[in-house]
């Protein structure tokens, strides 16, 4: 049995050439990672002590994965950190996840170097350079990840995007994660001859345990991206004749909206099926790129709190499209009101997700975790959902995305998917904003389709024949693009502030 990630690379030793991972062309074997992941992690455990964080601050890139593994086998604690985000949105995740070594990439190094002026207690080592190259590449014994207790012993502390305040660490140990990768392979049917195409970024939680950890755990290989571009997606299917792809909504749209004359000179059909998360998958967009592809799209979710993945439709199983399908193996979840009560089928209340993929608290912040937890274990997601009979669940909205109008919920996700049915509708985002009378009222961003035209009075007669009146937006806004968080999420607290 598998007790710790690094084991991962261990599972199946006899195969030490097969192919790891694929990164511009080339192949890095399961035998390579395992070496060089010692190597660093030999001079990793001469710098930190067992249980220290050390923050992995790079793009998609084979030294990203090399460090991963090298941090959790010198007894670090892992602290992916968006590569994007700017030295104050640094310093605070890395003070606040007491870090005091930090490794970084050419890329960014700039920003690294910002860094060090506010902090002067803090390392960085730069990934690529010759005394990186050193480390990384000197012959080492094999390096045994010094875990006492998986179940409690943290191996990374994944910050949520803060979009209602400062960042979140949430600390999962390498139990939670392990038993979510396991839950994913059973719920998808991988197998060792699959092939990933991971684009999503492996700071995020999808990506680490969808894109690399779940391949990893079946002996399979990815294909890892640097970063998503939609031809360059299909063009890497074609190259490698990857299997499954994960990602989200917006990477689906604009798949969806690759021009035919393009798409005619790659062939996808390697591909198996297709893994949806991160954000509610509109039906249409669903029903869209199917028709495109002639690939199956599997919706699933979860927050990066449960490591993440709680829920997917399963395949060869009853899909239900809309829905994020079926709890995974050993994770339950049941849908609450605000007194924690559970609610009967199709009754819309708060999603509760117990079990060993959830999150053993947030870094530092007891008050938050506390407030986080039901009696019994049971964490809040904070996702507004509901259960069918068939145990299937489908998220209505987030829970703090939701609108009350004169006392009344209405749910964005059911106005968009209405926006959605029109022809010249490529993207919405319904948010609330404040009202004097009603407290709240919906209105609506939209991006149309290339070659279209705002017409508000066809919007709105169209949405007055499918939607009661108090959840009809009372203003459209026809915008170029909408703001969007590092993982591709619509960021509603932008668009909130510019509806005031």
């Amino acid at each position: 049995m598998t007790f710790t990630l690094p084991e991962l690379l261990t599972r199946f030793p006899s195969t030490p050439d097969r192919p790891a991972f694929f990164f511009r062309s080339t192949p890095y074997s399961y035998g390579w990672l395992r070496s060089r992941s010692d190597s660093l992690g030999h001079a990793l455990a001469e710098r930190i002590r067992p249980g220290e964080k050390v923050a992995l601050y790079a793009p998609n890139c084979p030294d990203f994965v090399v460090s991963y593994f090298a941090i959790l086998k010198a007894g670090g604690v892992v602290i992916p950190i968006n590569p994007l985000l700017t030295p104050n949105e640094v310093n605070y995740i890395t003070t606040n996840g007491e870090c005091s070594l930090l490794l970084t990439h050419p890329s960014v190094e700039k920003k690294a170097s910002d860094l060090l002026r506010l902090r002067e207690d803090f390392s960085v080592w730069t990934m690529e350079t010759p005394e990186w190259m050193a480390l990384r590449e000197r012959e080492t014994p094999p390096l045994i990840c010094p875990v006492d207790d998986p179940h409690r012993q943290s191996a990374a502390i994944l910050y949520t995007s803060g979009t209602t305040g400062k960042p979140k660490g949430a600390v999962l140990s390498h139990r939670n994660l392990l038993a979510d990768v396991q839950g994913v392979a059973e719920a998808l049917k991988i197998n060792q001859d699959d092939r990933f195409l991971t684009v999503l970024p492996l700071f995020h939680s999808f990506g680490q345990t969808v894109g690399m950890l779940a391949p990893l755990w079946v002996n399979a290989s990815f294909v890892l991206a640097p970063r998503f571009t939609p031809e360059e997606s299909v063009s890497l299917i074609q190259e490698h004749g990857c299997t499954l792809f994960s990602a989200v909504p917006a990477m689906f749209q604009s798949l969806a909206l690759l021009p035919q004359e393009t798409l005619k000179h790659y062939d996808t059909s390697s591909l198996r099926f297709c893994i949806a998360g991160g954000a509610p998958l509109p039906i249409d967009l669903i029903d869209r790129f199917e028709e495109k592809y002639g690939i199956t799209v599997y919706e699933g979710d979860g927050p990066t709190e449960c490591s993440p993945v709680t829920s997917v439709n399963p395949v060869g199983g009853k899909r239900k499209k809309g829905t994020i399908g079926l709890p995974i193996r050993g994770v339950e979840m049941r849908i609450v009101d605000e007194k924690g009560q559970e609610l009967p089928p199709l009754t819309p209340g708060e999603i509760a997700v117990r079990g060993e993929t959830v999150m053993l608290g947030y870094f530092n912040n007891e008050k938050a975790t506390r407030e986080s937890f039901l009696p019994g274990g049971w964490y809040l997601t904070g996702d507004i959902g509901t259960r069918d009979e068939e145990g299937y669940f489908t998220i209505v909205d987030r829970k703090k995305d939701m609108i009350i109008i004169n006392g009344l919920n209405v749910y964005p996700r059911e106005v968009e998917e209405e926006l959605y049915r029109l022809p010249s509708i490529r993207e919405a985002a319904v948010v609330g904003t404040p009202h004097p009378l009603h407290g709240e009222v919906p209105v609506a961003f939209l991006v149309l389709k290339s070659g279209e035209v705002p017409d508000h009075r066809k919007v709105f007669a169209y949405l007055r024949n499918n939607l009661a009146e108090f959840k009809i937006p009372r203003r459209l806004y026809f915008v170029d693009e909408l703001p969007r968080t590092a993982t591709g999420k619509v960021a509603k607290n932008i668009l909130r502030e510019r509806a005031k």
